[in-house]
């Protein structure tokens, strides 16, 4: 009843909010502190009520992400953040088989989560719980299609498995124009949206980042032209260089390599064999997506720092949050704290992507059944 009363109130003062009257007292409460602070700064008054205005009228200003802090508080124990190599790489969202065993605390060995697949790599996995708890954690299953990866949380040096709460999925799809939230492990409000498109596919186009001669007539394909910065570049491809397989599979001509190079995902590492002034090596390169590769410096600075992994999903949310690549893997909450999504991939300035409940509900079934779970 508490949470509900919250809620509710939380959905009153959202509306306010946006009201006259709530910006111009929330404005009041600023300008008396810029009217303390303008005996202590040399900057004109009409600049600071101007820098002022600019702030208070961002959505995702300090009193409106404590407004909804509530909202993101109803995910209780359901983020942690996953750690792979040492760093941060993304959050996960803790989850369970069947929506009849979500709202109840459960063993880890029945509790799974759910995180950004392309944002692991081989190294060490540990998870960060809400209280600052630190558990290994293994890679159980993945999904390439939806750029997920299930991890199963294992015993700490101490033997201890902790309680995790799974979060509630709701199928239900916001519609457009909606507020959604996303929070981090610790219920803190990471980014407020708002909701641009329904659910979608979002296609890719992987580049690998080079040109191939169409007059090769042996097997394989005759590296013509390596653009720079790509991932060719990077991996030390060469003109010159003939690739005859990928991942082990034999090309017998431009095309097939083409089109085996086409099915491989932005963020995937694939193992060339080249043939060079007569020898064969191995060369590993990971794939780009393409529009990042063609984009200017400019574009790149506009667009801000986005996922190797931006593309690619038989269906997608699309909103305008503003996410740090590594904050992808969380829940996406509605108004009313349920969760309609997984915060997949930040794609651009103003866009980011979100699989919606009904995928991950349906991916989640099958990955703990393939790890063996009940």
């Amino acid at each position: 009843m508490a949470i509900d009363l919250r809620m509710t109130s939380w959905k009153r003062s959202l509306h306010r909010t946006f009201a006259v009257a709530v910006t111009a007292a929330l404005v009041n409460v600023s300008l008396v502190g810029m009217v303390a602070a303008q005996e202590e700064t040399s900057v004109p008054a009409w600049l600071q009520e101007r820098l002022v205005e600019r702030v208070m009228h961002r959505r995702d200003n300090g009193e409106m992400m404590q407004l909804v802090r509530p909202v993101a508080e109803s995910v209780n124990d359901g983020v942690v953040g996953v750690i792979c190599g040492g760093r941060p790489v993304s959050l996960g969202t803790v989850v369970a088989r069947s929506s009849l065993h979500v709202g109840a605390s459960v063993p880890t060995t029945d509790a799974y989560v759910i995180t950004k697949r392309s944002e692991l790599s081989n190294d060490p996995i540990r998870v960060r719980l809400r209280d600052g708890r630190m558990f290994p954690a293994r890679v159980a299953a993945v999904r390439r299609r939806s750029d997920l990866a299930l991890l199963v949380i294992e015993r700490d040096s101490t033997g201890t498995l902790p309680m995790l709460r799974p979060v509630t999925l709701t199928s239900k799809v916001p519609t457009v124009g909606s507020f959604l939230i996303s929070p981090d492990r610790t219920n803190r409000v990471i980014g407020l949206g708002v909701m641009g498109a329904g659910p979608r596919r979002v296609a890719y186009r992987g580049m690998l980042g080079v040109q191939l001669n169409p007059a090769g007539t042996t097997a394989g394909a005759q590296v013509q032209q390596i653009l720079p910065n790509s991932s060719a570049s990077e991996a030390g491809l060469e003109s010159g260089d003939r690739i005859i397989a990928i991942n082990g599979q034999m090309q017998n001509n431009m095309n097939s390599v083409k089109s085996t190079l086409e099915m491989v995902f932005p963020g995937e590492i694939v193992q060339l064999t080249i043939v060079r002034d007569g020898d064969t090596k191995e060369v590993s390169a990971k794939m780009r997506e393409a529009s990042i590769v063609q984009e200017s410096e400019n574009d790149a600075r506009v667009n801000g720092a986005r996922n190797i992994r931006l593309s690619g999903f038989e269906e997608a949310l699309q909103h305008d949050t503003v996410l740090n690549p590594d904050q992808c893997g969380g829940p996406l909450l509605n108004s009313d704290g349920n969760v309609i999504g997984i915060n997949i991939a930040r794609a651009g300035r103003v866009v980011s992507y979100a699989l919606p409940s009904s995928l991950v509900t349906v991916e989640v079934s099958s990955m703990i059944a393939e790890a063996g779970g009940k």
